[in-house]
């Protein structure tokens, strides 16, 4: 026996594209990420001062390790913080 959906349920349901997410790093053939520029690294920290995922920041693989130990370096060396204090 097989089920049919009403075609109100047909419509709900479309297929959502999106685009794929290319590394910068990978684009601008960037080799090693600096930790003393805490400009370029800020824009994947988030407002909290955690690092950002991969997926949202849409950096590969090699360059988000080589990211993470350049933003971990520059908070051991105060040039980022560690976190943001909330004044509440």
């Amino acid at each position: 026996m097989r089920t049919s959906y009403p075609k109100s349920a047909d419509k709900k349901r479309k297929k959502t594209y999106f685009k794929k997410k290319v590394c910068n790093f990978c684009v601008e053939k960037v080799e090693n990420i600096d930790y003393k520029n805490p400009y370029s690294l800020k824009r994947f920290i988030s407002e909290r001062g955690k690092i950002m995922p991969r997926r949202i920041s849409g950096v590969c693989s090699a360059h988000q390790r080589k990211l993470a130990i350049a933003i971990k370096r520059a908070r051991q060396i105060a040039l980022m913080p560690f976190s943001t204090t909330s004044s509440t």
